[in-house]
């Protein structure tokens, strides 16, 4: 017992296990703060990558089948008469497509130029330079009608695409492998633009 007591008021390596107990703590805050940064500027890079995807779809070839979307949205009125009168604001009037062959109910969109606006093209940057991670199979494109523009118009219909992000995962290095949650998608909001002349210049 008298062995015992000495050994029990011993405070000489406390400051050495509060600091073992500690610094596992520290250092996973310090890890939640970085990827929480690092998940952050993910989910902005996908953001601006849609934006501009956006952008090019605005003046690109339509990304959907050239069969499909001739037939949704054709360029005159059913009667000659009506060309030059302002095209029907009717939103349900739209057609979809994808580049992921896995997604069901979905078209797949025209791969030439679906490809130009992520990869890019005779120097100009696409969405993939923006944010590597966006592929052609992770984009769902929508044309709708937007009201806007008149039946027999040259430049084709006006109509509002939006582009929207399909299963693009955050790449967590650290917690990712620490904690299981390297499976989060990147809620990536849908980024809708009005259309121009929808035709890609041959010199771009």
């Amino acid at each position: 017992m008298a062995f015992i007591t000495p050994f029990r008021q011993d405070e000489s390596g406390i400051a050495l296990s509060e600091a073992l107990i500690t610094f596992p703590i520290v250092l996973l805050v310090f890890a939640v703060f970085f990827e929480f940064g690092y998940a952050m500027s993910q989910w902005n890079q996908t953001v601006k990558a849609l934006q501009y995807g956006a952008r090019l779809a605005a003046v690109s070839d339509p990304l959907a089948a050239r069969d499909d979307f001739d037939a949704a949205f054709p360029i005159s009125a059913a009667n000659p008469v009506n060309n030059g009168s302002a095209t029907p604001n009717d939103a349900t009037v739209s057609v979809r497509c994808t580049g992921d062959p896995k997604l069901s109910g979905i078209p797949l969109c025209d791969a030439a130029p679906l490809n130009r606006i992520v990869f890019g093209r005779n120097g100009r940057p696409g969405m993939n330079d923006i944010n590597w991670r966006i592929k052609p199979e992770n984009l769902i494109v929508t044309y709708q009608r937007s009201g806007l523009g008149y039946w027999g118009r040259p430049e084709g219909p006006v109509l509002t695409a939006r582009l929207e992000a399909h299963d693009v995962k955050f790449d967590l290095p650290l917690l990712g492998g620490l904690l299981g949650i390297d499976d989060i998608t990147i809620p990536a909001h849908p980024v809708t633009i009005t259309t121009e002349d929808l035709k890609t210049c041959s010199t771009c």
